[in-house]
């Protein structure tokens, strides 16, 4: 049957309904990961792969602004069973959908693709234990069944990023753009351009546009903790000329998953030390820029996501004066640029609202079981990969304090395991039950801004395990790769 499948015509021609065993929704890093997983333990099992853009990547397809490039490091940030081959610990863009794309390919999973397939609605019915899931193809609707319904998309909205409207914006002659839907014909060689964000995006951005720009100014709001890593990880570089390419592969995966493990632990228990240290570590890199107006966040050490620059660029701009840093709300755009409520105007011909991102679950999926709607608040997470309530159905969410592929490969080896029991049992449902004696909890635990404008809109976890989501690789490897299947939570039947 999936070899057929995987002859299916093009997508404006969808057929009335595929039934497989497992749907997977996304095609990005966590789907193809899930599904080289899958396809791996189980080569008879009938998979398809949904994806609502024209290509393998999601992220790394999607986002297109200069110098885009990963925030973690590409040993942790590959699969756990195909090494990272590339130079850089931090990889540009392009680079990671080739990896992708090759992960993919090597796996057979291109053919198991639909693309252009925007999934819009999955409803479960215990009659026949299938989801039946609902696709938009061309403006077209088409189903699929499946007896597994697997979702890789994220938790953010793929088609527009958070973009706050600004006092006085409509007067500003110059060109507003935001990185999510970056203008290919943009052209800001020479030009003065404000960038209005202090995450990731925005210290990738600077130090790329400065250089062919007359001027960059990184302007925020809040400072954000800021670290610099080597950009060639020479350790991993050496191991490969001496060992085999997976044990030089797993040797710097497994001192890089350590060491983020320490710092963000340490973060945790002595935030005032390591608060100082870092502080201390940017006075020596920018001894000419005021410290502590610029890099000394209102908050403690990973209470958000620490930002990481390779070998520094973002300091060097700064040091060389092709770029600078104003911190402070804007009051008003005006005819030439921004005023600051502190007066200070900063003049732009270019601004960039790399204001983040909006956090939408499971790509906008809406559920209903037995015809009853899912709602998402009032759900709970179990092991941070499945909800109560929802049978046969697995998300994949990463780590917000390290890399996010490490979690979604433990997700994948979990859902091997489900499908495992079940096909080697008979077994058609599994499903799990809301405790009502655990306390509740918001599902992400960072106060970044994207996170607390959506918290409301995202199942809960709970207090305690398994429903307490742990940012801890070494604790999940045991609760989700050596758990015992019937832990008096799961129910099956």
């Amino acid at each position: 049957m999936m070899r057929g499948m995987a002859q299916t015509p093009a997508p404006s021609s969808p057929s009335p309904r595929e039934h497989v065993d497992v749907l997977v929704i996304g095609a990005g890093l966590s789907g193809i990961g899930a599904a080289a997983r899958l396809t791996r333990d189980h080569p008879d099992l009938e998979l398809l792969i949904l994806e609502a853009r024209e290509a393998i990547g999601g992220t790394w397809d999607l986002f297109r602004y200069p110098g885009v490039r990963s925030d973690s490091d590409m040993y942790t940030l590959g699969y756990r069973f195909k090494p990272w081959l590339g130079e850089k610990a931090l990889a540009d863009g392009a680079s990671i959908r080739e990896y992708v794309e090759e992960t993919a390919a090597e796996h057979d999973l291109v053919d198991r693709i639909r693309f252009g397939h925007k999934v819009v609605g999955a409803a479960w019915d215990s009659a026949t234990s299938r989801w039946t899931v609902e696709v938009v193809v061309d403006g077209e609707t088409a189903t699929y069944s499946a007896g597994f319904l697997y979702c890789c998309a994220g938790y953010y909205d793929y088609d527009a990023g958070y973009r706050p409207v600004f006092p006085g914006e409509e007067q500003f002659e110059g060109e507003v753009v935001h990185p999510q839907a970056w203008p290919e014909d943009l052209d800001y060689r020479g030009k003065k351009v404000v960038v209005i964000g202090s995450g990731a995006t925005a210290i990738t951005l600077v130090p790329s546009m400065a250089g062919a720009a007359e001027h960059v100014t990184m302007l925020q709001r809040t400072p954000t903790y800021v670290i610099s890593i080597p950009a060639r990880d020479q350790l991993s570089l050496l191991a490969r000329k001496v060992l085999p390419e997976m044990t030089a592969y797993q040797l710097t995966r497994w001192r890089n998953v350590l060491q983020q493990m320490v710092f963000f632990n340490a973060s945790q228990t002595f935030p005032s030390v390591v608060k100082r240290g870092v502080r201390a570590w940017t006075r020596r890199q920018v001894p000419d820029l005021d410290v502590d107006t610029h890099f000394n966040p209102p908050y403690d050490p990973w209470d958000q996501r620490f930002c990481v620059v390779p070998d520094g660029d973002l300091y060097r701009v700064l040091r060389s004066g092709e770029a600078s840093i104003a911190t402070g709300r804007i009051a008003t755009f005006t005819p030439t640029g921004i005023r600051l409520e502190s007066g200070e105007e900063i003049e732009a011909d270019v601004v960039v609202t790399a204001t983040g991102l909006n956090l939408l679950a499971f790509g906008g999926l809406s559920f209903t079981v037995d015809g009853a709607e899912v709602k998402l608040p009032e759900t709970m997470s179990y092991r941070g990969l499945m909800l109560t309530g929802v049978p046969n159905f697995a998300y994949t969410i990463g780590y917000t304090n390290a890399s996010w592929t490490l979690k979604a490969d433990l997700v994948a080896d979990y859902v091997s395991r489900l499908l495992g029991r079940m096909r080697a049992t008979g077994l058609r449902k599994v499903e799990v039950e809301r405790d009502p004696t655990v306390a509740e909890a918001p599902l992400l635990g960072l106060e970044a801004g994207y996170v607390q404008r959506s918290v409301d809109q995202l199942p809960k976890q709970g207090a305690e395990a398994p429903w307490k989501v742990v940012q801890n690789y070494l604790y999940d490897i045991r609760a989700l790769r050596r758990s015992d299947l019937d832990d008096g939570t799961l129910t099956w039947s």
